[in-house]
């Protein structure tokens, strides 16, 4: 049961009975899909204050419409492995809502990936897509293949088979994926060639975090880490905190921690700790970013590996324990739910300032309910870690021009966006009678936006 804080009047007591009506039917289609229905759940939740305000969103149906996907495409990826054995793994894509864009979001390969994971997936990148200003809808799409421990022959194999299939679903201007966990700019590239081939033509745009020899974009694989950590210093600026001196501990060793990492740093922040999925460095002198670096991107090697070249920090078996460390802004840049009440709790009571997050859903909602009873400053991932797809819509746009910008300029519009959308966020927050809560922020800004172009383009 889905309830509200607000005064019950008429209208909040409505849209309460119209969100509640929606999400039961939600529950009852999708039976057995919990990070699916926790999504659904938290964002429904959040805007109960825009449907109460709005009834034209219950008169147009649009939370019905909004939760189910246009489309959803499951198919299956055969390859063979380096011993000669035929292997066959399931791939997904989720072609969630085009209201204001083509379908634009992630590629995951993992071997959690199943039709919840990319569904609750697809349905967040809805509203984090509309929050950046770009003409961009949602979309997510992945396999339940585990890149770790193949051959790169085997990734390419891998990889081939499944573009081979997924290509007669996408395009420029239908659906254009991307990069996400086990993805990255060697499984771009190996898909990218394979749809180049089986196009005869070079169509740069159809995916994105391409190689910038290619058709990419600089600071792509930097963005999601930048974006969130300018995110954050506009929310710690907004109340008179900075980075400067504080303590940060980053969940993950990818992409999105390595480099909120180290734009943490070059605002003169402190990174103590550090995680990946056999366990957490803490390094009390400051993680050196240059060992992690060589490690996780070039060497592909495990975190325990930078205990043995550091002797003054200590490796814990447990990623999960790395809550437990002191300090002013935690960044949860791993996976989605990987802090529980407990871990809220331990954060709590060892001082944390503000937590945002840089993977996709990882606080559960126990965890954010208590962030927000504490006046914890608290980011959600859609706002957050929008810079990714923000940077992939601005790669869009120089492959529809034919042209390759700087670094400083993709950097600068990247900044100018973050920007924008902590402003939208803060300022939905206030409209709407939650005051400094950027989760309802958050999803009210971009359900606004995918809400009323769906009530322009009828019922489709």
């Amino acid at each position: 049961m889905i309830t509200t804080q607000q005064t019950k009047d008429d209208s909040s007591q409505l849209a309460i009975d119209y969100v509640n009506a929606v999400y039961k039917t939600v529950e009852s289609r999708n039976p057995g899909e919990p990070e699916f229905l926790q999504a659904v759940k938290r964002i429904f939740t959040s805007l109960l204050p825009a449907i109460a305000k709005h009834p034209k969103y219950i008169k147009n149906g649009i939370l019905e419409r909004i939760s189910e996907p246009e489309r959803l495409i499951t198919f299956r990826v055969p390859w063979v492995d380096d011993s000669g054995k035929v292997q066959v793994n399931r791939g997904f894509r989720v072609q969630f809502n085009s209201s204001i864009g083509p379908y634009k979001g992630g590629t995951r390969f993992h071997p959690t990936v199943n039709t919840s994971i990319i569904k609750f997936l697809g349905f967040e990148q809805i509203f984090k897509n509309a929050l950046t200003g770009q003409p961009i809808g949602g979309g997510k799409g992945g396999a339940d293949f585990n890149p770790k421990g193949k051959s790169t022959n085997e990734i390419m194999r891998f990889t081939q088979s499944y573009m081979t299939e997924l290509s007669n679903y996408i395009g420029p201007n239908i659906d254009i994926p991307a990069g996400d966990i086990g993805v990255g700019a060697r499984e771009i590239g190996f898909m990218f060639g394979q749809y180049k081939r089986m196009q005869g033509g070079y169509e740069a745009g159809v995916l994105t975090g391409k190689g910038d020899r290619f058709g990419g974009s600089l600071a792509r694989t930097e963005a999601t880490g930048y974006g969130l950590v300018y995110f954050v210093n506009e929310m710690l600026q907004d109340h008179g905190f900075s980075f400067n001196g504080s303590r940060v501990i980053v969940s993950g060793a990818g992409n999105v921690a390595i480099y909120a990492m180290e734009k943490a740093m070059q605002f003169g922040a402190k990174v103590v700790a550090c995680s990946d999925s056999t366990g957490y460095i803490y390094d009390e002198k400051g993680i050196d970013l240059d060992t992690i670096k060589r490690l996780k991107l070039d060497e592909e090697s495990v975190i325990s590996a930078y205990a043995a070249e550091h002797p003054g920090a200590l490796f814990n078996e447990n990623c999960g324990d790395i809550w437990t460390i002191p300090c002013d802004i935690a960044l949860p840049c791993a996976t989605q739910n990987e802090i529980d009440e407990n871990a809220a709790k331990l954060l709590i009571n060892n001082g944390v300032k503000a937590i945002a997050e840089g993977a996709n859903m990882p606080s559960n909602q126990n965890a954010m309910d208590l962030f927000n009873e504490s006046h914890i400053l608290f980011g959600p991932s859609k706002a957050a870690n929008a810079g990714g797809v923000a940077v992939s819509a601005l790669e869009m746009a120089q492959n529809s021009m034919r042209l390759a910008w700087s670094f400083e300029k993709v950097d600068a519009k990247l900044h100018e966006i973050m920007h924008n959308i902590y402003r939208e966020s803060i300022n939905a927050a206030e409209a709407y009678g939650h005051p400094g809560n950027l989760v309802y922020g958050a999803n009210i800004a971009g359900f606004i936006k995918v809400g009323d172009a769906m009530i322009r383009e009828g019922v489709i």
